[in-house]
Order: structure tokens, then sequence, then C-alpha cells
């Protein structure tokens, strides 16, 4: 029997496949509660989550992608480490990236979102969608089976990214290339890309964007080139590049990971996909209550700037804080009987799967819309979806892997099996 109150979940396995045990056990506990591992403080309570999320002065972001490690790289000193920590944040991972951002520079810096994600940017991009989710499903329909993963939901959100960011058509089989999205045998091993793929976009977004300053054109990238602060002031290429980057990055890998669990409630579910199939208004409510159940973020991680109090639980400055979606979405307290999949659910929408506060998800609209038109054109174009039982075993004994990661839910993969639709 698994000890919850000593375990390592930062390391340990066997929490990967199923963490809400442990969440449950750390909620029974205190929706605050201090673990016993590098003086992590988690949070599994959805109101106390809400409060992280909506206090941005008090909760940093510096650490929020890495979260206890690799450690900060000073030793916090009195009630308020505001100083040293804006003294060392350029030593901090991703620390040039948006998501690391705290105000007054994540209000700046989220400013020159604005021409990309306008209403009117996300309609054309959802146009764009149903072409595109036709295209990857005509690679894979005729065989009547797919690893769901690779063969479309990493092709599907990188190329949306792609196409909402501007990139140019001609480079899409680039990027599905250098980004390991590229259809199957497009590549040998010896041929993988090995550097970090951050990397790759760097180098394409600063061409892009320089491009566009020198000759601009009626597209998204020029408005992206062409963006100023809200003072006025022109950002160098350098920093739109990051913005732009880790956008493509977040917003793939997530989405991704929404579109496979989706599928594999619909796939599992013959009743659910049998409503579904018969009406499509359902769809949407569907989407919330999958965000709800199996988020694509696992942990999200802030650092307390200053010693606090949180649902009566000290927490001193430097204090690493994880805030787990997972957990906090099956609240019961705000979710009734909460490890059930209700499509029906009146407050599925509640869930915090996208965050709150200033550093809520900016691609979160676009990433329902391409769940939404991926299960209608899958559902049009196919019957009877069901899981391979050769891959994860017999209804009722089901097997998945999942990513051994504690940032994110990730299925490692999903194996589909379907008659292709007359």
């Amino acid at each position: 029997m698994t000890d919850f109150d000593t375990i390592d979940y930062f390391t340990d396995p066997t929490l990967v496949d199923d963490p809400h045990p442990y969440y449950d056990h750390l909620r029974q506990q205190c929706p605050v509660t201090k673990m016993p591992v590098y003086g992590v403080v988690a949070v599994t309570g959805y109101d106390e989550a809400s409060e992280v999320f909506r206090d941005a002065d008090t909760y940093s972001n510096a650490i929020t992608p890495t979260g206890p490690f690799p450690g900060l790289p000073f030793e916090p000193e009195g009630d308020d480490i505001s100083e040293q920590l804006e003294a060392h944040r350029d030593q901090l991972p991703l620390s040039e990236h948006l998501v690391t951002f705290d105000p007054p520079q994540h209000q700046r810096t989220r400013a020159l979102l604005g021409k990309l994600f306008t209403p009117r940017r996300i309609k054309e991009s959802e146009d764009f969608l149903w072409g595109l989710a036709d295209r990857q499903i005509d690679e894979f329909l005729a065989d009547g089976k797919c690893e769901l993963t690779q063969a479309y939901a990493q092709p599907f959100a990188m190329l949306t990214v792609a196409n909402l960011l501007g990139v140019p058509e001609e480079d899409f089989d680039v990027f599905r290339t250098h980004l390991g999205a590229q259809k199957p045998g497009a590549m040998s091993a010896d041929e993988a890309m090995v550097a970090n793929p951050l990397e790759f976009l760097d180098s394409k977004f600063s061409v892009y964007i320089q491009d566009r300053r020198d000759n601009p054109r009626d597209d998204v990238l020029t408005a992206l080139a062409e963006s100023t602060y809200p003072d006025g002031e022109v950002p160098e290429v350098l920093a739109l590049c990051h913005l732009a980057t880790f956008l493509f990055g977040a917003g793939q890998d997530t989405t991704a990971r929404l579109i496979t669990s989706s599928l594999r409630h619909i796939a599992d579910n013959p009743e659910l996909q049998k409503q579904l199939r018969e009406d499509r208004s359902l769809i949407p409510n569907f989407v919330e209550e999958a965000l709800r159940m199996e988020g694509p973020v696992k942990s999200d991680f802030r650092l307390a700037r200053r010693t606090t109090n949180l649902a009566g639980v000290e927490i001193p400055a430097g204090t690493t804080i994880m805030i787990n979606p997972g957990a906090i979405n099956r609240d019961p307290r705000r979710f009734e009987d909460p490890h059930e999949f209700d499509l029906h659910r009146h407050n599925a929408r509640e869930h915090l799967a996208f965050g709150k506060g200033i550093h809520s998800c900016p691609g979160g609209p676009l990433s329902r819309a391409e769940a939404r038109v991926t299960i209608e054109r899958l559902l049009d174009r196919t019957e009877n979806i069901t899981i391979s039982e050769e891959h994860h075993g017999p209804q009722g004994n089901r097997h998945f892997s999942y990513e051994p990661t504690y940032i994110l839910r990730a299925l490692a993969e999903l194996h589909l099996e379907f008659t292709p639709a007359d």
C-alpha cells in the first residue's frame, strides 16, 4: 500500500497514471497542505486555488514552468523576498517568457497579444480548422485505426497555432518535421531532431518578425511585428520572438492533450458517443467536462513573495506553491460526484483547467474550438469509434500509460479503431 504521507509526488512513478487518490488524500487533510518534500505547499481546493490565481502580487509566476527544480538561485531571507527575486530573476529557467512574468511586466507584454486573439482572428482560425481537420483525418481514415496523438492531435494542434501566428503555409511541413509531428515514416530515428525545439522556433520567428518589419504585409506576422507596448514603445525583435515561441510551444502541447483525453472518453463510452452523435449541441459542454476531468496541466506553480496565510496555513516567503488543476477541478465542495463524467453537468465550465486571473490561458477559446471541431469531424467521418483492445486491453480492464511528468497530464498514446463512414 502506498504511503501518501511520505511519497515524493515529483519523482515516484506510481502516481503518474492515476494521481487522483493522492490528490484526494491531500485535500482530505487540508486543501492547503505542506508536502513532505522540497518544502512545497500543495493547493488541492478550488476556492484556495482561486485565491492564489487572483493574487499575483503575493504569488509570483517566476517558477511556474518548473516548480521546485532546480531551486532558487538565492537563499530566501525575511518576510518579503521581492528584491531578492528581482535581483536573480534572470537566473531562473524560461525567465524570458511571458508565463514567468509578474506585474507590471506581465500586463505590458501580454498587451502585445491583442492583435492575435481578437474575435475576428479567432473566427478566421476556426474557419481554418474545419479544412485542417479533414486533411489530417484523410491521412489515416482508410486504415480504420490510428494512434491519435501522433496521427492527428499533435500535427493538428501544431498547424493550428502556426496558422494563428501567421507562419507561411509553405513552411508548415518544415514545422511538422522539426517539431516531431510529421507523418508516420517521414523521418527515420537518425534524422529526428535532437536540439531543443524552442531553438528552432526562435530562429524561425526572429526571421519572420524582422522580415515583416522590413517588408510589411497584410498578415498576422506583420501585425505582431508592428505591435507596441501600451506606452507606445516598440518591442525588440527578440521580445516578440520569445512571445511567439512560447505561445507556439505551449499552445500545441496542451491542446493536443485535450484532444486525446476527449477522444478517450468518447471511444470508451458507447452511450456517451451515441448521445454526441445524435445531438452535436452537447459537444461544447462535453469539452468543458473533459477539461474538468482531465485538464492538460497537472501542476502549476507559484512562489510566495511575502510571508502569508492561506486557508489557515502559514506560508513563509520563498515557499513553492503547487496548484493541482486535476485536484481543484474534482473538489467535492464545488462539483457534485466529482470523479464521475457528467455530460450534462450544469457547472462544468467553472473548471480552472485554463487557470484564472491575469495569467489565465489566452488561447483557451481557440483550444476549445480545436477540440469541438475535431470531435465533430471525427464523428461525421466515422462510425463506432472504439479503444483498441490489442493496445489497451478489453472494456472494463483498460490500461493507459501517461507521460512521466509532474507538469502535464498527458496520455502517452491512444490507439483507436473505427469504421469509415459511407
